[in-house]
């Protein structure tokens, strides 16, 4: 019988724990390998988890500072953006312009931006990532406790579980790369490519979510190679496909507060920084909901992350408007088990959803409910240069524009309308809905995804070093 390998699980943040053990994918991975997990601790109760499913457990902890090293990440996240030059690139630009209030802060920002273009091409990123190699190298390597740890425990593989949340864990790929060790990586979103920063470091494999985001990886980073790039699918969609965890219509509506009979708007909110005064349209989406004889209820899922408490007020004056509970943990914004449930009822119990642009959208397609997008800026507030209407022309949304499977409203006009039409009929889309999660998704959408990246790692770990 050959040796079992050995897997490092690093979990940076609280959606990798959600994406990699509440699936599955680490009870998986048990079976057939002695797996390590080395995870930031949001509470004592989900640490007690982590342990019960790991042969061994690690902490996470902050790295150490280095502020040379902080602005090499400052400039690379520059200079890949103006490189991209993606919609997301072009309107963080034009916000980082906008928050230059004084004289000194525009001095030193145009003086980032001069530097910049030289090496916004794909020989200046990859001289950029190589000083950014050298530079972590230097401040971690030195009092490195993972390089002595994979010295001791030999592994064949290190995942990361989040490469865009990878800060914290950027020492433990550096450890691992330096003693090579194989290393992977799973690309969080699906629109980090195009709207977040440069994978630092680089890894050995990737774990995408389809054929398409396997493209664009290839298309931008041209020192991956193909045979590096594997499409699983995401665990974060999993738990829709579980039936035991779906309650009756009638248990759904006591436990949120809303009469059962009466038809349900599930609005989700986005983040703060490119979505902001979102409380003037869900108040004035309460108001349309008031003009509809059906009386819709508005029920709205504050986005997880946003810890603002900018909707505290309008929770307070419209009792019509139901906010809720957000069942997870705030450290390292870390998803209760609980939460998987209740947020899966959500999709499964509206009559449609409204959102500015969101991942949401796919869900709702996903469970063949009607979708409506915010096109439209918040009333009577000026948020330039953010603008909600350039938001559908963003390449990872592009394809959701222009399936044909959502509504936009650019005019706050439009909403009464499209929403009476949604819940009159609701079957108007569906075959639309149908065909952009076939596209998106081909067969990597079956509730399998963190069964699936269990066996693709072990393959990982098999394969000559």
């Amino acid at each position: 019988m050959s040796e079992k390998k050995k897997i490092v699980l690093v979990l940076p943040r609280g959606e990798a724990i959600r994406n990699f053990v509440y699936s599955g994918t680490a009870a998986h991975l048990r079976k057939s390998a002695h797996l390590t997990i080395i995870s930031v601790v949001a509470n004592k109760e989900i640490e007690s988890l982590l342990i019960e499913s790991t042969d061994a457990f690690y902490e996470l902890e902050e790295p150490p500072g280095s502020y040379f090293l902080y602005l090499a990440w400052i400039w690379i996240d520059i200079v890949h953006g103006r490189w991209l030059w993606s919609g997301a690139a072009k309107m963080r630009w034009k916000i980082r312009d906008s928050e230059m209030n004084s004289f000194s802060k525009r001095i030193k920002h145009r003086i980032k931006k001069v530097l910049a273009y030289p090496f916004a091409n794909r020989y200046g990123l990859e001289v950029l990532t190589g000083v950014e190699t050298i530079l972590s190298r230097i401040t971690y390597n030195n009092n490195n406790e993972y390089i002595s740890l994979f010295e001791e425990l030999k592994p064949d593989l290190v995942f990361n579980g989040s490469h865009i949340h990878s800060l914290i864990s950027r020492p433990v790929i550096h450890a691992a790369r330096r003693l090579g060790i194989k290393t992977a990586t799973f690309l969080f979103s699906w629109d980090n490519l195009t709207s977040q920063g440069r994978i630092l470091p680089y890894h050995d494999f990737y774990l995408v979510w389809n054929d398409q985001i396997k493209k664009d990886l290839l298309q931008i980073y041209k020192k991956i190679r193909e045979s590096q790039v594997y499409v699983t699918g995401t665990p974060q969609f999993d738990f829709h496909f579980n039936k035991g965890i779906f309650s009756s219509r009638a248990q759904y509506a006591e436990l949120i507060g809303v009469d059962p009979a009466r038809p349900i708007i599930l609005y989700t909110t986005g983040m703060l920084n490119l979505m902001p005064d979102e409380d003037i349209i869900v108040e004035r989406l309460g108001d349309i909901c008031q003009q509809i004889e059906s009386k819709p209820q508005l029920v709205v899922r504050v986005y997880p992350k946003d810890l603002s408490g900018r909707f505290d007020v309008l929770k307070g004056r419209r009792k019509d408007i139901v906010f809720p509970e957000i069942i997870w943990e705030h450290n390292f914004l870390t998803p209760d088990v609980k939460d998987l449930g209740f947020y899966s009822n959500m999709l499964f119990h509206c009559e449609l959803g409204v959102n500015v642009a969101s991942t949401v959208s796919l869900e709702l397609c996903i469970f063949d409910k009607p979708v409506i997008n915010i096109g439209y800026n918040p009333f009577g507030v000026d948020i330039s240069p953010k603008n909600f209407a350039a938001y559908y022309q963003w390449e990872h949304y592009k394809p959701i524009t222009d399936s044909g499977a959502v509504d936009i409203a650019y005019r706050e006009e439009e909403m009464e309308g499209l929403i009476r039409s949604a819940l009159e009929y609701p079957e108007l889309k569906s075959n639309a809905r149908k065909k952009l999660v076939e596209n998106f998704f081909g067969p990597y959408l079956d509730g399998k995804s963190g069964e699936r990246i269990a066996k693709v790692l072990l393959e990982i770990a098999s394969k000559p070093s």
